[in-house]
């Protein structure tokens, strides 16, 4: 009987980014720790200085690990937020006064360390949606765990949202969309279009994004019941930091 062949063995580089990787899903590397450096490495496994960065390499490329430099490589290892599309976006969930963020989060700290509001010119697209030359624009920057995750810009049309809680920085409990509520203008209806794509480079700034990191850009526009658009969200996530979930009924 011809046996069958025995693979090949892995390459060294292969072997020991696969050691390293069991040992920081096992947990016995945490989020934050520093990993041997190429020097450890080389002296370890008795390798090239080309090799032990091909090992480390490896796992920067699968996300598990980011270079900060002059310093090292360290793990990268955080749970996933899981952003269910319909029920963060539900009336019961902003009309009682909860952030959105409350949903996506389930209890783990979460901040808007960045934010920028202004009125300015409506760029073509969302003029056009929103029926207004004029928009007021709030750009934030959402952390979680101390990490950056996402950047969102909403606009809204200027004449309605003049004056009130959303041209400022704390619109208050349930956020823009109960103060929409309370201008008799409450979203009743949102679509989402959603893609994945490279970052901008400012945008791999402003989220620490590691080399070859994607995001999932997602844009939302929501109307009131009569149709009426009131909001265009842009919106730019880490896509190594979420899982994203919709339900159906078949």
């Amino acid at each position: 009987m011809q046996q069958s062949p025995v693979p090949p063995e892995p390459p060294i580089y292969r072997r020991i980014a696969d050691g390293l990787r069991e040992a920081i899903l096992s947990g016995a590397l945490r989020d934050g720790d520093r990993l041997p450096g190429e020097n450890a490495l080389m002296a370890e496994h008795g390798i090239a200085r080309a090799t032990a960065r091909q090992a480390l390499s490896v796992l920067i490329n699968e996300g598990l690990a980011v270079p900060k430099r002059g310093s090292g490589v360290y793990v990268r290892l955080f749970r996933p937020i899981r952003r269910h599309g319909s029920r963060r976006l539900a009336q019961r969930q902003w009309g009682q006064g909860q952030a959105i963020w409350d949903s996506d989060t389930s209890g783990r700290p979460y901040a808007v360390d960045e934010v920028e509001i202004g009125r300015e010119a409506a760029e073509e697209e969302v003029a056009r949606v929103l029926g207004s030359t004029e928009v007021w624009v709030r750009r934030r920057r959402y952390s979680v765990d101390g990490r950056p995750v996402q950047l969102s810009v909403s606009c809204f049309p200027a004449a309605l949202v003049e004056g009130t809680p959303i041209t400022l920085r704390d619109t208050g409990p349930g956020g823009v969309y109960a103060r929409l509520g309370d201008l008799g203008h409450a979203p009743a209806h949102f679509t989402e279009e959603v893609r994945a794509r490279m970052p901008h480079p400012h945008e791999t700034v402003q989220l620490d994004l590691p080399a070859g990191t994607p995001v999932i850009a997602i844009g939302r526009v929501a109307y009131t019941a009569d149709g009426t658009a009131v909001e265009v969200n842009e919106m730019v996530l880490d896509a190594a930091s979420y899982v994203l979930q919709y339900d159906f009924d078949a």
